[in-house]
């Protein structure tokens, strides 16, 4: 048990008194496919060897209270009379609690080590964890996915789409997954075991990530639904002008740079691999304008870099971390020469995590 579980474990006996049963979810990081899944397209994730972490024990009464490790606030509601959302973290497990209609009271305390807000998905392992935890495990792994997103949806007003609760729900040891987010058909894609997951972030996070994300996913459901079809992967974008048009041209751009990147890795052509990473960040800085000062600053360095291959922004965009692929042999000299060149530029010093994927979800032993 690693130092956090301990903590958790030794915290949860101090305030409640119980033994606790102990779930995981991890967090997740895209390799290329961004801002396409709720547009039906393609996405290439994998989970990380970075979660989430939630002990829980019944209550007597019917009141479900909830704590964090990380955060002061906190969720204590009647099971018969849930509360509005708060505005802040608890909104997650409230929101997955509320669609799981339970039954019984509980009290959870939670750990992470997934950066919060760094574009990982802190929030879909959070509420992966959470639902695990309320007793979603029997249920089919890719609608725990679904009911998660919906409480984002729902419950905090972020419209996500269904890759990171997927992810973190389905993950594979080693490997990538390659989904299509209109039918949720996917394939598990083996890393490469020389190649590491380096995970740069940026320390940054604009205040318009939230609402801008909202604004981008609402162009491209404009514009598909002019042209009458249910996602912009299935347009002509030819017709469109404007926003629509940058919005459509990346997303369908993207979606051809997802399947040509697996087809790079199946080959073993990492360089090729690289080239369509760099591309997407472009496209994303561009034609989608999500990125930012800091995290093209981040790719810039990267592509200098000797050992590695590829990278670009992961995530919502607006600041958050860059993911670069990266010779597991390179790892050493790319990271510090990332953290001592980005912050020389910035004036920020960054985390870096090197990361392998990662299983999914799982109810551990305490």
């Amino acid at each position: 048990m690693n130092s956090l579980l301990s903590r958790l474990v030794s915290e949860f006996h101090r305030r409640f008194g119980n033994q606790p049963r102990l779930f995981r979810a991890p967090g997740r990081v895209n390799l290329i496919g961004e801002h396409t899944d709720y547009n039906g397209g393609f996405v290439f994730p994998a989970a990380i060897d970075l979660a989430t972490y939630v002990a829980i024990a019944p209550r007597a009464d019917r009141r479900l209270h909830a704590e964090s490790l990380s955060f002061p606030e906190t969720l204590d509601t009647p099971i018969d009379q849930w509360r509005q959302p708060a505005g802040n973290w608890t909104d997650y497990v409230l929101g997955v609690a509320t669609l799981l209609d339970i039954q019984t009271g509980a009290d959870l305390l939670i750990a992470t080590e997934v950066p919060i807000g760094g574009g990982l998905s802190s929030s879909a392992a959070l509420e992966v964890a959470t639902a695990l935890a309320l007793g979603a495990g029997n249920r089919p792994r890719a609608e725990i996915a679904r009911l998660c997103q919906r409480a984002e949806n729902e419950f905090t007003g972020m419209q996500c789409g269904i890759m990171d609760p997927f992810t973190s729900c389905l993950g594979e040891e080693g490997r990538a997954l390659l989904i299509d987010c209109r039918d949720l058909t996917y394939r598990a894609v083996s890393i490469p075991p020389g190649i590491r997951l380096v995970i740069a972030n940026t320390m940054v996070k604009h205040e318009l990530a939230a609402s801008a994300y909202n604004d981008r996913r609402a162009a491209c459901e404009s514009a598909a639904s002019r042209l009458g079809v249910a996602y912009l992967r299935d347009i002509d974008y030819s017709s469109l002008a404007g926003t629509e048009l940058r919005c459509a041209r990346h997303v369908i751009s993207e979606n051809a740079r997802v399947l040509q990147f697996e087809q790079a890795l199946l080959a073993g052509d990492l360089h090729q691999a690289g080239e369509q990473m760099y591309t997407s960040h472009e496209s994303l800085r561009t034609d989608f304008e999500v990125s930012c000062e800091e995290l093209d600053t981040m790719v810039a360095i990267a592509r200098t870099l000797p050992g590695v291959y590829g990278a670009r922004m992961t995530g919502g965009g607006f600041g958050g971390c860059t993911i670069n692929l990266a010779a597991a042999d390179s790892v050493d000299a790319a990271t510090g020469e990332l953290r001592s060149r980005y912050a020389a530029a910035t004036g920020i010093d960054p985390h870096i995590f090197v990361c392998r994927p990662a299983a999914g979800a799982s109810e551990m032993t305490a």
